[in-house]
């Protein structure tokens, strides 16, 4: 892609850039202000990486290539494009219509996806055209599912664990309760951010781009033990490993364990939100949860873990006596 540059010609600011030849390309801002001129340019590269006239495909290709490496689920926005480029890629943006979102959807629930991930592959032709400035689409989309709330006792994770064959998937159930860390978070851990000398671990990575906030937090002698054992016999830098190498999914294995254990479609992320329960039943204050979750407010915790204290609304039920 040419780098377009801002140059002052004949006292107007311009966009200058080198073509396929190596030619010097120019065209004018429209502005003798230096700050007006810098402003315009953000807008000439976004028109030139998707011209008026481009397809969708086009708009959205520009707008996932300028966000790889700057977001986290960039790969989850490629599968859902990936899905949806074969009904919307070679149209124009005012051929998007609800009735033909509407169509799409009816399709994809044939082939069996929730409403919650057909919401995704239309939402990432949103985001493209957005970020395109493009308003001439018109956009029809299933209604968010309800959040989950998916959460174990502590009977359902000593069953878990019961139901975890290889070594590698039990410590990660261990880690991610004893942590509260997202599942990328605990596979992404390494043994120089295990502190055994003050039992505690740092979930966050020096340098990690676009990171969530990740909290350090404290162990116990339970986990102690285990993490001891698995250090000792680690052949990779990774806490989590399986046949001497990294494990980049553990969907399979802890897939299966949840079936051994009669406990359904659970999820590594329902470990996280187990945690943050537990510590709420226990009467935690919020700002420490807050700080255990690796939330940037107290308020965002208290929103979604409120009701599980056992603190939550008592005093105004009480008032309510007579």
């Amino acid at each position: 892609m040419p780098v377009y540059r801002v140059k002052l010609f004949r006292g107007k600011f311009y966009a200058v850039w080198s073509d396929e030849q190596g030619e010097t390309q120019r065209a004018s801002l429209r502005t003798t202000d230096r700050e007006e001129a810098e402003r315009r340019i953000v807008d000439f590269r976004r028109e030139m990486a998707a011209p008026v006239g481009s397809t969708v495909g086009d708009y959205v290709q520009a707008y996932l290539d300028y966000k790889d490496g700057r977001i986290r689920d960039h790969v989850r926005l490629i599968g859902a494009w990936a899905n949806a480029k074969g009904t919307f890629g070679a149209l124009r943006p005012d051929q998007i219509t609800p009735e033909l979102c509407e169509e799409y959807a009816t399709h994809r629930r044939a082939m069996g996806r929730s409403d919650g991930t057909i919401l995704k592959e239309i939402n990432v032709i949103r985001q493209g055209l957005n970020w395109n400035k493009v308003a001439t689409a018109r956009f029809e989309a299933p209604a968010a599912p309800p959040p989950r709330d998916r959460y174990l006792t502590k009977d359902g994770a000593r069953r878990l664990l019961e139901g975890c064959v290889q070594p590698h998937v039990k410590l990660f159930v261990r880690l991610a309760l004893q942590t509260a860390g997202r599942k990328s978070a605990v596979l992404g851990l390494t043994w120089d951010r295990v502190d055994f000398e003050h039992k505690r671990i740092n979930l966050t990575v020096v340098g990690e781009k676009n990171r969530k906030k990740r909290a350090t937090v404290p162990f116990g002698e339970q986990l102690e033990a285990e993490l001891r054992a698995a250090h000792e016999a680690a052949q990779t830098p990774y806490v989590i490993e399986y046949a001497g190498e990294k494990v980049g999914n553990i969907k399979k294995g802890f897939g299966a364990a949840a079936v051994r254990a009669g406990l359904g479609d659970l999820t590594p992320h329902d470990l996280r939100h187990t945690a943050a329960v537990w510590m709420a039943e226990d009467g935690v204050p919020f700002e420490e949860i807050a700080q255990y979750l690796g939330h940037s407010s107290s308020a965002v915790t208290f929103k979604v873990y409120a009701r599980f204290s056992p603190t939550h609304l008592r005093r105004a039920s009480k008032s309510l006596e007579f």
